[in-house]
């Protein structure tokens, strides 16, 4: 819970930093975050973006596994702030601004927070227009049984030099790429003809960042032979990705910070706000391996570059040699829960409809949010979110302070993995079930930023 700055300096004084890892600082227990405005280089131009930094003066934080969140963040940024703790299950409700009635963090001041962390790959994010404008940030709490295992976060962003006031006003002039005079947010699927009508990228982005690099001027990782954890995170607001890995042998080990029985993939989809973990594997002979994020349905590609020393590294074209496709749920219906939900039926089911109308408008149910009352959930119940999407886009949908189970993708029920944000793509129904253990109001909303920003968002009241 928010406390004085008072409480918190008497609480911390004489608290010392931990080690570092590489690429970035452990967090102690007297972190201090600070956001603030930033010059970024993109394509030889000068952008002014935002960043979130860490004590040490790198992006974000990372912790240990049983370690607390005790840190004092600064609003330098010049903008009210609404930053989300996203993944951070084990906060209360009021350790989070983005909820209902939530208020904002004012610029020039400084609020402290006091909440265990969650182990795994997750991240802090603006819930308002600014994230647009990179002000997100790796929030890692690395496992007790992760050992010695070298780690790399690589961090995705769209981007564009275009203020995102404009881009969504854009966007609804468009009416969002022939949405005018569409309705599709019934509940009815039958008869939907999706054939030619799917589509992806309603932004022209002017790049795509890694690590906040292009692949003209890629971010190198210095790496040895062996084993090295990726922990990618897509921190874009309007795009999907699919992950490659550039010919190395690779795992994954987690989605969204909770662990899965390892599998090999050689292509994996990675929809906006969601997380993975990937174990590759160094040859002894070493070398450079390009770590690729190519968009759905299009040529744009960023990534980054895992080099030993002295090895020759080749230019990757920002450009693929033929379009990636679409994502799809063929990467969760390989998955599995290493942790899954315990095994009970469900106390209730939640039927929601995801819809578009003309003029960029978003409802879940029919409704823009503010426009209906929140959902409601019984504390310490077992609830299932069923999501049908026969709109034309897919929308990752997250809820906020919750891991839920995928547990039926359309075909048959599965010990799917355990998530925090769910694709649901075009004519697509996915299922997940929730434990509400935590009382409070919880927003549930799509994670494409300018669908939420344009309605797709409600609240799940649980009490």
């Amino acid at each position: 819970m928010p406390q004085t700055r008072r409480q918190f300096l008497t609480a911390t004084a004489g608290l010392a930093l931990l080690p570092a890892l590489p690429r970035m600082g452990f967090a102690a227990p007297a972190a201090q975050l600070t956001v603030a405005s930033r010059q970024l280089e993109v394509l030889g131009k000068a952008a002014t973006v935002f960043g979130i930094t860490g004590p040490d003066g790198k992006p974000g934080l990372m912790a240990r596994e049983g370690e607390r969140f005790y840190g004092l963040v600064d609003n330098q940024s010049g903008e009210d702030l609404i930053l989300h703790w996203h993944g951070q299950v084990l906060a209360r409700n009021t350790d989070d601004r983005t909820r209902p009635n939530g208020g904002v963090h004012p610029t020039g001041t400084q609020e402290a927070y006091d909440f265990p962390l969650t182990a795994g790959t997750h991240w802090m994010h603006s819930h308002t227009l600014s994230e647009q404008q990179l002000l997100a940030a790796p929030m890692v709490t690395v496992e007790a049984d992760a050992g010695d295992t070298p780690q790399a976060v690589i961090m995705l962003h769209d981007f564009s030099f275009r203020p995102p006031a404009e881009i969504a006003a854009g966007l609804m002039t468009a009416q969002g790429h022939h949405m005018a005079g569409m309705k599709m947010g019934g509940m009815d699927m039958s008869g939907m003809k999706m054939e030619g009508m799917t589509h992806a990228n309603d932004v022209d982005y002017d790049a795509y960042l890694a690590n906040d690099r292009t692949l003209a001027d890629p971010d190198v990782i210095a790496v040895q032979s062996g084993p090295v954890r990726l922990r990618i995170i897509n921190g874009a607001t309007a795009t999907a990705f699919w992950i490659s890995t550039g010919g190395l042998a690779a795992q994954v080990v987690a989605v969204d910070g909770n662990k899965v029985a390892p599998t090999s993939r050689a292509s994996i989809p990675l929809a906006q706000g969601q997380r993975v973990d990937l174990l590759v594997q160094i040859p002894p002979e070493g070398g450079a391996f390009a770590i690729l994020a190519q968009v759905e349905n299009a040529l744009m590609q960023t990534g980054v570059i895992l080099a030993t020393a002295g090895a020759d590294i080749a230019k990757v074209p920002s450009l693929a040699a033929a379009p990636a496709p679409f994502v799809d749920l063929t990467f969760d219906a390989s998955l599995s829960a290493l942790t899954p939900l315990p095994a009970k039926p469900a106390d209730a089911t939640l039927h929601i409809a995801l819809g578009m109308e003309a003029g960029y408008r978003w409802t879940i149910n029919g409704a823009a949010h503010g426009e209906a009352a929140p959902l409601q959930a019984a504390l310490g119940s077992r609830v299932e979110m069923m999501f049908m999407n026969p709109t034309m886009m897919m929308h990752p949908m997250h809820l906020h302070g919750h891991h839920f189970q995928v547990v039926d993708l359309g075909l048959g029920r599965f010990n799917g993995p355990r998530r925090d944000v769910v694709m649901v793509p075009p004519g697509g129904m996915v299922t997940v079930a929730v434990d509400f253990d935590k009382a409070g109001a919880w927003f549930l909303h799509c994670h494409h930023l300018y669908h939420m920003a344009s309605g797709m968002m409600t609240s799940v009241t649980v009490a």
